[in-house]
């Protein structure tokens, strides 16, 4: 499947019409001026073809079939006007300038990514656009660097003193991010995250489960998880995620959660389970 750029006007965004002379403006300052659309598809061509090329390659056969994509191009206008991401990555293009646009759709329970040509820090041109619910896909277009991003304040809810989350960290946050969007709606609200603070420790050093993995960027997380059973409230879990140093073996404090969803809880236990003896804490972040 061949996936089309977006070359339409809407609202703010896409590309400028030279009403006198009938020209395509995508970047006048760099010269991207075009007589028509096809003068311009065959201008951008080789990334247009290597990001779907690209795509192809590292989508999963369980994410989104690519017949159901047009039942999602109605995403794109709030994608552009309202993403929840978007990443720089200034050489991922024969004309050194890319954009890539995040948004999560909770209703739909996916994601839509558009990849683009910023002109002023307007999406003036979008090579392809596409959903998918595949968080490890999802991941692997989080590349450069993030220069936006809605919701910047959202570690300070869950995060704890002497966490990465706490100083900021975007491997801490991203990941944060989305296990908050993949628990259930009535699990242990986030603003209350802090009145379990106290099980980290124990959590960590007698916890039932360790596990052990690599994420799609290449980081080892290593997941401590420990079971409660506290008298007058329903049984939880407390979960820690940390960042593993393959030479000194220690581990670095990511974030942790308390939850009640056992569905959330399964998604950690993936990769190698270790014995509690293999793993060494760092004695603060």
């Amino acid at each position: 499947m061949s996936l089309q750029p977006m070359i339409k006007v809407d609202k703010s965004w896409g590309f400028q019409m030279d009403s006198e002379q009938e020209k395509i403006i995508i970047d006048k300052d760099k010269g991207l001026v075009f007589d028509n659309e096809q003068e311009l598809l065959e201008f951008f061509a080789p990334d247009i073809n290597k990001f779907e090329e690209e795509l192809f390659h590292l989508r999963s056969k369980k994410d989104i079939p690519e017949k159901q994509f047009t039942k999602f191009e109605k995403n794109l206008e709030e994608l552009i006007e309202s993403p929840d991401e978007v990443w720089e990555e200034l050489d991922s293009t024969e004309q050194e300038n890319l954009a890539v646009f995040l948004k999560y759709f909770p209703e739909q329970k996916a994601y839509h990514i558009a990849l683009t040509y910023l002109t002023d820090d307007i999406p003036s041109f979008i090579y392809l656009h596409f959903p998918s619910n595949d968080e490890e896909l999802i991941e692997k277009y989080r590349r450069g660097q993030l220069i936006y991003d809605a919701e910047s304040d959202i570690s300070v809810l869950g995060a704890i003193d002497g966490d990465s989350l706490m100083e900021g960290d975007s491997l801490a946050r991203g990941l944060y991010e989305a296990m908050l969007k993949l628990r259930s709606s009535d699990d242990i609200p986030e603003d209350h995250f802090i009145d379990y603070a106290a099980y980290r420790e124990e959590s960590i050093e007698q916890a039932d489960e360790i596990w052990r993995s690599n994420n799609s960027a290449g980081h080892v997380l290593v997941t401590f998880i420990k079971e409660y059973s506290v008298e007058g409230q329903s049984n939880f879990f407390y979960v820690a995620v940390t960042q593993e140093d393959g030479h000194s073996n220690t581990h670095a404090l990511l974030f942790t959660f308390p939850t009640q969803d056992t569905s959330l809880v399964e998604r950690y236990r993936n990769g190698e389970n270790l014995q509690a003896d293999e793993v060494v804490q760092e004695s603060s972040h």
